[in-house]
């Protein structure tokens, strides 16, 4: 996730680490941060790779600072990433967040529908925080407020979720949405 999140803002523009580290905390800082000890390893596996470029400018002020940018690798190597993403990137809601927040790069709407599809089929399987004798638990089976709440707001958000993807794959390859069958909440 942290070296798609860095492909994808420097697929948009060249960033000193400063601003990247910005970019990636306000996509998903608030749900997994991200330390220097983590973004700058990951910044340099991908230097190695051949997939960013590095060059030191002036700074502000004393100090100068390395700004990074996107080679012709690393533009093959983030479209790749997002034309065949990995299973966790699929089922991880922050993941898929990320995934989605640079899938317009791809410019094949055929190839955007494809990973829609993906994460509509992996949520149209029954699935629940708790089970009872093998089967999912509903919100109205349980007395536990919290655990109802819990599913509660699961459901609604699965719900909103299955219908824009519906949408948005109607959108972007109207000849191959066809019927989705429903899931029952």
């Amino acid at each position: 996730m942290l070296e798609l999140s860095i492909l994808g803002f420097l697929y948009e523009e060249p960033l000193h680490g400063y601003e990247l580290k910005e970019r990636i905390k306000a996509l998903s800082g608030h749900v997994r941060p991200v330390s220097d000890g983590a973004l700058y390893p990951a910044i340099t596996r991908l230097v190695t790779a051949g997939s960013v470029d590095q060059r030191t400018e002036p700074g502000s002020g004393a100090a100068p600072r390395r700004v990074l940018s996107l080679t012709g690798a690393g533009r093959a190597d983030l479209l790749e990433r997002l034309r065949r993403p990995k299973q966790a990137e699929i089922t991880d809601q922050v993941r898929f967040n990320t995934l989605l927040a640079f899938l317009r790069h791809l410019e094949d709407p055929g190839e955007q529908a494809a990973v829609l599809r993906r994460r509509l089929e992996f949520l149209e399987t029954p699935a629940s925080f708790f089970y009872r004798d093998g089967r999912p638990v509903r919100a109205e089976e349980t007395e536990d407020l919290f655990r109802q709440g819990m599913l509660r707001v699961a459901r609604a958000t699965g719900e909103a979720e299955r219908a824009w993807l519906r949408e948005a794959i109607e959108l972007l390859d109207p000849r191959t949405a066809g019927p989705v069958s429903p899931v029952a909440p």
